[in-house]
């Protein structure tokens, strides 16, 4: 055969049979459109929802905060009838007879008052803050019913650091693994915009679990896949098996959901959410976060199974695409293995303080496993697992498709009649 296999030695990919290539890209771009269609009908509506209770000021009024700085900072009687309010003199003294409290002057930075400070007295205890001098928080602003304005502390302010956190995060990145890790960082604030302008708004507009986490996983997949890795075969070939995992993932989830009772009411959050939004499924929310959270895991073995399929037809042309199945499915093997450890211990790390809490509660082993708080757990990284591990050969048969198309097989058989001829040349 004239052309030879010198295309085969490329960085590249194979040449690719047209008609593997043409029903991949066909299958995507159909997926597509109706993830653009299904995305236009589960688009949440502009209804208004009340704020929460725990969410609310006195006034019924969304929570603002503001910048303070701790000026200063002792140990002394508490019940100072200038507690929480603007001051722009020395607070009042407490009554002789109080209690003992932390006491702080925190300078306000930011809003209306800024310029002004107010007095924060803070009794011991657990959870409760432990301020000292220099330290920057954030206040929050409300009012009484007599229009007075109150300030009490809400949190320590984290802006800097976390954006010191987050600079370092992408530098380190694009340093690394230069415009194709800027590209990768560029795909996950495009998920978190999903996630925050549809995925959220949809589940709160009473939309249906399954389908509003499948687009905006669909949408998450095509944009960071993409993105990371480049509009070609390759990577088409990962994201199409990823999508399936995903689907397979969703059916597992609901499936084991039902089977298991999971009501997530376990969690203070989901109890907050089933009081305060009626309307919201928790089983729902249960689904959405399973499917979402499989997600990157999909994503980092789909990848690396498809680049494996590319690169060993790549590396060897004359291997059949049984052999190259075989080879890439090895790699899949150990990756597997290893995710997996990866997945469940994730899981476990997150869940530590409720372990901790269930270690010294004096229950039996099979009541704390199968409560509904670990029992979510195991099933969240059964679920995971399992998707996982099928999405290996799935895509792994897809990129050798792509990587080693059907008239390879051909060639590869000729190959060693046509040895002394190749020789020769």
């Amino acid at each position: 055969m004239g052309h030879g296999h010198g295309h085969g030695h490329s960085d590249g990919p194979l040449a690719i049979g047209r008609h593997a290539a043409r029903v991949v890209v066909g299958i995507l771009v159909a997926i597509g459109i109706l993830t653009l269609i299904a995305l236009a009908i589960l688009w949440p509506s502009k209804q208004h929802v009340d704020i929460p209770l725990p969410m609310q000021t006195t006034g019924g009024g969304a929570v603002q905060s503001e910048a303070g700085t701790v000026t200063a900072h002792d140990t002394g009687p508490c019940g100072s009838p200038s507690a929480g309010q603007v001051l722009t003199k020395n607070p009042q003294l407490p009554p002789n007879n109080s209690y003992q409290c932390e006491r702080s002057i925190v300078a306000i930075e930011s809003g209306p008052d800024k310029g002004t400070s107010t007095l924060l007295e803070i009794a011991p205890g657990p959870g409760q803050p432990e301020l000292k001098k220099g330290d920057h928080i954030r206040l929050v602003r409300q009012t009484d019913p007599s229009g007075t304005t109150l300030y009490s502390f809400n949190d320590y302010a984290r802006g800097l650091p976390l954006t010191v956190i987050a600079i370092v995060f992408v530098v380190v990145i694009a340093v690394v693994a230069r415009w194709r890790g800027l590209r990768a960082v560029l795909g996950l604030i495009f998920a978190f915009v999903v996630v925050v302008v549809f995925l959220l708004p949809a589940l709160l507009d009473g939309k249906p679990a399954i389908p509003v986490a499948m687009v905006a996983g669909a949408l998450i997949l095509y944009a960071v896949l993409y993105l990371a890795h480049g509009v070609n075969l390759r990577t088409s070939s990962a994201l199409l098996g990823t999508l399936a995992a995903m689907v397979l993932s969703a059916a597992l989830s609901w499936l084991a959901i039902e089977m298991t009772h999971l009501t997530g009411l376990s969690e203070e959050q989901n109890t907050n959410v089933q009081t305060y939004l009626q309307h919201v499924s928790i089983s729902g929310l249960l689904l959405a976060g399973f499917i979402i959270g499989s997600l990157g895991v999909l994503n980092d073995v789909t990848i690396t199974q498809a680049s494996a399929a590319f690169e060993l037809a790549a590396s060897n042309p004359a291997a059949t695409r049984r052999e190259v199945f075989g080879a890439t499915m090895r790699v899949g093997r150990d990756h597997i293995a290893s995710t997996v450890y990866t997945l469940v211990l994730a899981y476990a790390g997150g869940a530590l303080p409720l372990l901790l809490l269930f270690s010294v509660a004096g229950r039996s082993l099979h009541d704390v496993l199968t409560g509904d708080a670990v029992a979510i757990e195991i099933v969240r990284s059964a679920v995971g697992g399992i998707a996982l591990t099928l999405s290996v050969p799935l895509t792994t048969a897809i990129a050798v498709m792509l990587a080693r198309p059907f008239g390879a097989k051909v060639v590869a058989a000729k190959a060693p009649a046509a040895r002394g001829r190749h020789a020769a040349r």
